[in-house]
């Protein structure tokens, strides 16, 4: 079965390109699926391990000065694009990041520390940013900041509270979560796909007329895909872990960085998000390729 993971994107995209008007119908169980998949991801994990490193402080960094600095320097072309790229940089990390990190072979607690203190960060930067930049300038900073991490806290937060309270109460319940898992990987390519589905059919109905604007926020998509992960891979390696620095900054939640398209911007500026989500799982795919591949030929070895 290891084999058949890296062809889990692929056949995401086929069934989501076949079958993207059915995605709006399956959005409501994504929140669950998301859930579902930390809690088991979230199991093994030993609260007192998560420490905030240099890593995560240059990570967020990275996010927060780019991203405006993006804008600012996009704005004299093109607001719809400084909006885009701008959104889909400060975009918090993904949570099945650590779900995929892991597969690959990042340090777990160091990614969940990532994940838990990107997406609480941009829930407070990402009001402050609005405040000035967009087409809701005028709601208050709480309001703002509240209705963000009303969206964060349930698929994020919960999940490791639940967990460490197994772990401290119900020990016996923990261990089968341990059990099963590997059953997140699935969990996962479930989420994958009515994701993409529904970013299929965004572009779809939304790409009509717009296709310079459209094309400029693709390629800018793909610009930043590999920009993210590059630094990422370049600032994990000095902190000796490669992989959890690649993914927690290319691994983004762009559900998340749609809806905040749709929230505070102009609705096309969720074009970036959504390329971009096809782009980075493109790339994930290639990485549980290449490291399944990897991995087969170092056992083959060690078997000689």
């Amino acid at each position: 079965m290891q084999k058949y993971k890296s062809l889990v994107l692929p056949f995401a995209i086929v069934v989501g390109l076949l079958f993207h008007g059915y995605a709006a119908f399956l959005k409501p169980i994504v929140p669950y699926l998301i859930f579902s998949m930390l809690l088991l991801s979230f199991s093994s994990i030993n609260i007192k391990n998560l420490k905030v490193s240099f890593l995560d402080i240059w990570l967020l960094l990275f996010q927060l000065v780019v991203s405006l600095g993006c804008y600012l320097l996009l704005r004299p072309f093109d607001e719809i694009v400084a909006e885009g790229v701008m959104v889909g940089v400060l975009c918090p990390v993904a949570s099945s990041m650590v779900v995929i990190s892991c597969m690959l072979g990042a340090n777990r607690e160091r990614v969940t520390t990532y994940t838990l203190m990107g997406n609480l960060v941009v829930a407070f930067v990402a009001p402050i940013y609005f405040s000035f930049i967009g087409t809701h300038v005028t709601m208050p900073f709480d309001e703002s900041v509240l209705l963000i991490l009303s969206k964060v806290t349930p698929i994020i937060v919960l999940p490791l509270l639940v967990t460490t309270l197994f772990q401290y109460f119900l020990p016996k319940t923990n261990n089968v979560l341990i059990k099963y898992q590997g059953f997140s990987f699935y969990l996962w390519a479930c989420t994958l796909t009515i994701t993409l589905g529904q970013t299929i059919d965004f572009v779809y109905l939304n790409g009509k007329g717009n296709g310079l604007v459209i094309l400029w926020l693709v390629v800018a998509s793909i610009i930043l895909c590999i920009i993210q992960f590059g630094f990422g891979k370049f600032i994990g390696k000095k902190y000796g872990d490669t992989i959890a620095g690649g993914q927690s900054l290319g691994q983004k939640n762009t559900a998340m960085g749609i809806w905040m398209a749709y929230m505070y911007l102009h609705p096309l500026t969720s074009i970036f998000p959504a390329a971009y989500s096809i782009c980075q799982n493109l790339f994930n795919s290639y990485q549980i390729w290449q490291y399944n591949k990897k991995t087969t030929y170092l056992r083959f070895n060690d078997s000689v």
